[in-house]
């Protein structure tokens, strides 16, 4: 795996620099806000992960995750942050953070995520890598289809009352397949996080709540909402009432 972290803190970035190491990962560090984007353009497809402070000079954490989001939409992103703000953490998500650790942080809880993440972009990229040839042979498979919903693994798109719904992110992508996949089954915050995120979450839920907030928002713009919120619960899939 090649890394990018952009830490403006150095005794951070020494300590996570031997964890990679550790790992076999080749990481480079940039300081500030305009090093990293000058690291990231050098090379834009060839980062892994990206771990990306919120608070940094120059440019920060924000701008940054927004000029790579523009550049890239698959490269993950890990936002790190000292700040315990929802909002914080809710636009980081909303810019296209993938995940987000809040300092202080376990240095082998870092490491999990981004195995996790990477895993996870990894099947992603193997589904993506399908030949032109088995395209067409697939077409018209999917993975779910209803009367109103249709959504393939293979070309990762999702259709609602035959449309496609735009610009889903891997992450809001695979949220909504795990929904879909069953129908009208309630999952809470945890299980998402187990099933999507492939990984025990050990901090706050509301990773979940941001990207759920993002996929209807992207669902609203084609059909009526099939993502429905279970109060304290979680959240079901449910086009029942589509075209009624």
């Amino acid at each position: 795996m090649k890394l990018l972290m952009v830490e403006d803190n150095t005794s951070v970035s020494e300590m996570m620099g031997m964890f990679f190491q550790k790992e076999g990962w080749q990481a480079e560090f940039a300081y500030d806000g305009n090093e990293a984007m000058d690291k990231f353009k050098a090379d834009p497809d060839g980062w892994d992960m990206i771990t990306l402070d919120l608070n940094l000079p120059g440019k920060d954490g924000m701008q940054v995750a927004k000029e790579i989001r523009e550049i890239s939409k698959a490269v993950p992103i890990i936002m790190l942050t000292a700040r315990d703000s929802e909002s914080d953490q809710v636009l980081g998500l909303e810019l296209g953070a993938d995940d987000y650790v809040t300092k202080p942080f376990s240095p082998i809880t870092l490491i999990a995520r981004i195995k996790a993440i990477h895993r996870r972009a990894d099947l992603a990229s193997d589904q993506h890598e399908t030949s032109s040839e088995e395209v067409d042979v697939n077409q018209g498979q999917f993975d779910v289809m209803t009367d109103h919903f249709k959504l393939s693994s293979n070309t990762r798109e999702a259709f609602l009352n035959g449309k496609e719904i735009p610009g889903l992110t891997p992450k809001e992508f695979d949220l909504l397949k795990t929904l879909a996949k069953k129908p009208r089954q309630v999952f809470s915050r945890e299980q998402l996080l187990e099933l999507v995120w492939d990984y025990e979450y050990y901090g706050d839920e509301r990773t979940v709540d941001a990207h759920i907030k993002k996929l209807r928002q992207k669902i609203e713009k084609v059909g009526p909402q099939v993502i429905q919120t279970v109060w304290g619960v979680g959240y079901k899939f449910d086009d029942s009432e589509v075209g009624r």
